[in-house]
């Protein structure tokens, strides 16, 4: 029968062949949702679709046969393939999400039911990684004493006085409470970051214990639309999955007989999807001898201290003390993909053009970026005291910054400046926030200062050899002049233009135009270094985009890559989101 059809993989980010499977699948009470793969099987040398079906990561979704075609074997064949092609991707075990009328014929395919909805069934061919998972809770709840549970499921995204907060006020509800941070890597701080930060921002109270999160609570498995902020149709089904889930596995494996539960949580006054989880969770935990408790948010200034709060306003005041250096080392990081993805720019790589790069584009910086960022997490922590740290401490974690760097971009120098200059500002806000409460541009200039005093200038760099020949000034002397034009120039002219729509470009060419940019005199020379600086400042007089364009075409053709201006402007975003939170 096989040799009557032909699987093909579907390119669903393509108009047309989107709209189709959209079709095929409303026809059969189904909606595309996100998936990285997609596969139909058709007669050969015909385009109707008889059956599709597609990949997220290890997830099987939006699988559907045609009416016509269900006595045919067409459903097992395609399952096998998404079973094979998931496996070549690396992933031993599949999950499923589909109806619950499936059940039997995932069933009759090794698929074991893990968690169910009225209209919502999660399956998976192996529970291995879910008895492992579930053998995990049950040694932590072995060195726990007590009946009165408690439980916290959180993001921490990252951790705030809020969450604190409502840990604080859950622990003294209970004998004993369990906080699980949400695993998925899909928010802005990292699963291990914001385990680290609930760990720490939790270890002084006797009675709670920090759990690891799994693929199985609060997932893109189980929950997909929670990390899209959205209400949807589907959400519904989505929370009574994880619900079901939590019920199903995770409290009875935290239980020992006689045990007494409370799923905890914090008011939701924004974000709707948030508070229709709390209104589920009140309606179906009792149901199932689980008691719901909701617990007002903390306030400040009149607000309510929130994770998401903090990421639109960079307001360091609403962290618990200990989550410091992570904020500051993942904005550092986020300031670099700020200019990364600034499009367009002229001789500089963003979302559209390598500018004047040949050996490097835009996913070796981003991988860059994602390598260096835990030293600048690292950079902070040293500067989170009342001293500063050595000279012999800031350079070893640099030069492990720029190992990790290497190794990401096999051996591409793609932010070691970024990582001197970055560096020192993680160091410095974390010491002036430190001492103040808040970063202070005083502070922060006096601690750059004093730090880069304190390293040896660089020998045998280009850098070093444009700074002897053309006596300008070098990376090293800018720092001990604590980045006098940042703060004189380009912080002034972004706070005097922040309502610009292309407020970053001008800021660019505005830096590029005032700074002796040591990688377009290592490149052109002093005469094309100075041209440059000139045609800069004519677009940013006469500005376009068009403008722009022309001036990277112009670059590109004499090979000038301002990267030293790339730099100082995403430690001006950087200085801007911490100093005046914009």
């Amino acid at each position: 029968m096989n040799s009557e059809f032909e699987i093909r993989s579907l390119n669903v980010n393509d108009r047309r062949t989107r709209v189709k499977v959209e079709v095929f699948l409303a026809e059969n009470g189904l909606r595309l949702d996100t998936v990285e793969q997609y596969f139909g099987i058709f007669r050969l040398e015909e385009d109707d679709i008889l059956t599709a079906g597609g990949l997220y990561h290890d997830i099987i979704k939006c699988v559907a046969v045609r009416q016509d075609m269900r006595e045919e074997r067409l459903f097992n064949m395609l399952v096998s393939h998404l079973m094979s092609v998931a496996m070549q991707n690396g992933y031993f075990s599949t999950k499923v999400y589909t109806k619950p009328q499936n059940l039997d014929i995932f069933n009759s395919l090794g698929f074991k039911p893990i968690a169910q909805s009225p209209h919502a069934l999660f399956m998976e061919n192996s529970l291995s990684e879910l008895n492992r998972y579930k053998a995990y809770l049950a040694t932590e709840r072995s060195h726990v004493t007590g009946s009165n549970l408690g439980l916290i499921i959180m993001n921490a995204n990252p951790f705030t006085k809020g969450h604190r907060y409502l840990v604080e006020q859950a622990s003294a509800q209970v004998e004993h409470l369990f906080v699980t941070v949400v695993k998925e890597n899909l928010s802005l701080f990292d699963y291990s970051h914001r385990l680290e930060m609930v760990t720490r921002g939790c270890a002084d109270i006797a009675n709670v214990t920090v759990l690891e999160g799994s693929d199985y609570q609060i997932s893109a498995a189980t929950f997909p639309t929670y990390f899209l902020k959205q209400v949807t149709d589907a959400t519904d089904e989505h929370i009574r999955l994880d619900l079901d889930i939590c019920l199903r596995h995770i409290i009875p494996s935290l239980s020992a007989p006689g045990s007494h539960w409370t799923r905890i949580a914090g008011s939701e006054p924004t974000d709707p999807l948030t508070a229709r989880y709390n209104e589920l969770m009140r309606e179906i935990l009792p149901q199932q001898a689980v008691d719901f408790v909701e617990i007002a948010r903390l306030e400040q200034n009149g607000q309510a201290v929130s994770a998401s709060a903090l990421r639109s306003t960079y307001d360091l005041t609403l962290l618990y003390p200990t989550s410091i250096p992570y904020a500051i080392g993942v904005f550092a990081a986020e300031a670099l993909r700020e200019e990364l993805n600034l499009t367009p720019k002229p001789g500089l790589i963003d979302r559209q053009d390598n500018g004047a790069h040949g050996d490097m584009n835009h996913a070796v910086m981003l991988r860059s970026i994602r390598a260096i960022e835990p030293y600048f997490i690292q950079l902070a922590a040293m500067g989170n005291h009342l001293e500063l740290p050595t000279a012999q401490d800031i350079i070893r974690c640099g030069l492990e910054a720029e190992k990790a760097m290497f190794a990401a971009t096999n051996g591409i120098n793609t932010h070691k400046g970024a990582i001197f200059s970055m560096g020192l500002f993680c160091i410095a806000a974390a010491n002036s926030f430190y001492h103040l409460q808040r970063v202070s541009p005083d502070l922060l200039q006096s601690a750059i200062k004093t730090m880069a005093q304190e390293i040896p200038a660089a020998h045998d760099t280009h850098g070093a050899n444009v700074r002897q020949q053309y006596r300008v000034k070098g990376a090293r002397d800018l720092a001990v002049e604590g980045y006098g034009q940042l703060f004189e120039q380009w912080l002034p002219f972004y706070r005097q233009h922040v309502a610009d729509d292309c407020l970053q470009q001008r800021l660019l060419l505005y830096i590029i135009s005032t700074l002796d940019d040591n990688n377009l005199y290592h490149r052109g020379g002093e005469q094309l270094a100075h041209e440059a600086q000139q045609r800069c400042a004519q677009v940013l007089q006469d500005f376009s985009m068009e403008n722009i364009l022309v001036l990277n075409d112009w670059m590109k053709a004499r090979n000038l890559s301002p990267g030293g201006s790339a730099d100082m402007l995403a430690l001006t975003l950087f200085a801007a989101h911490l100093l005046y939170n914009i």
